[in-house]
């Protein structure tokens, strides 16, 4: 029998499409050499084109799902994604608390429907509160990261000031993507307590995609779990991560999804020309 690949836990929102959500961790997760157990926190009605509705699960059976699979599986990694509500967020926080040793890649997810309605104050203060101060690394681009750390008072705060904010409330790192801001490529800049660690400049692909959020920071699970540090983790998620978006697809008539098995069509490709 083999020795069994590493193991990463993803808590998130079921998505029909496959783009985003838990179905893009699953995905992602398994292209890059993983296993994954999933913990579904939401169901969604989605598509392409975004998020129409959802129906959050009771927290008892969203706790009940995790500590089943970890009595049962080491872990080697978690990703948190969309969680839906605080009293969700409270189970996930609770059950994480007992694995401190084991690395959490935190996605914050705050707009919640396909018109971009954002999620209550209270999920806010939630992730500041309860899930932020346990996160080895924290993912939020550009929007996210000024909606989770800004005052009334603050206009448009720097992106590194926010970083250093979130680094306060007890994450170890903070990569801030660049995907929102008005540059020519995106950058995604890594920090740390000390201040930027790695920027990472990539080139700004053409339309729009669904799930790319998720993809990163399943990636990044993923080469932590691999056994990568965390600077080289988050460079080699990014470049899957874009290659996914390169090679992208749009299957209905919203946004193109990523194709998280790149890599596998490239190399039937190259068989079919030899």
């Amino acid at each position: 029998m083999s020795q069994p690949p590493p193991v990463v836990l993803a808590f998130a929102a079921t998505d029909p499409s496959g783009g985003a959500g838990l179905q893009a961790d699953v995905l992602t997760l398994s292209s890059m050499g993983c296993h994954p157990l999933s913990v579904v926190t939401a169901i969604t009605i989605q598509d392409t084109a975004g998020i129409e509705d959802m129906l959050t699960l009771d927290p008892e059976w969203v706790s009940d799902q995790a500590r089943g699979v970890l009595e049962d599986v080491r872990v080697d990694a978690f990703k948190v994604g969309l969680l839906g509500s605080i009293e969700v967020m409270t189970a996930v926080a609770e059950v994480v608390a007992d694995y401190p040793d084991v690395p959490l890649i935190l996605d914050p997810v705050l707009a919640s429907l396909r018109d971009g309605d954002l999620f209550p104050e209270e999920i806010i203060a939630g992730l500041r509160e309860l899930l932020i101060p346990q996160a080895t690394l924290i993912t939020p681009n550009g929007i996210e990261a000024r909606r989770l750390v800004q005052d009334a008072e603050d206009e448009n705060l720097d992106l590194e000031v926010c970083a250093q904010r979130l680094i306060q409330l007890g994450c170890e790192y903070v990569l801030v993507t660049g995907t929102h801001e008005p540059l020519a490529e995106v950058v995604n800049t890594l920090y740390g307590e000390q201040g930027t660690i790695r920027s990472d400049s990539w080139e700004r692909l053409s339309g729009t995609f669904h799930g790319s959020g998720c993809t990163l920071s399943a990636a990044i699970a993923a080469t932590l779990a691999n056994g990568l540090s965390l600077p080289e983790a988050v460079k080699e998620a990014q470049e899957y991560t874009w290659q996914s978006l390169k090679h992208g697809f749009r299957p209905g008539m919203g946004r193109a999804l990523p194709d998280r098995m790149f890599w596998a069509r490239e190399a039937d490709e190259d068989e079919t020309v030899d």
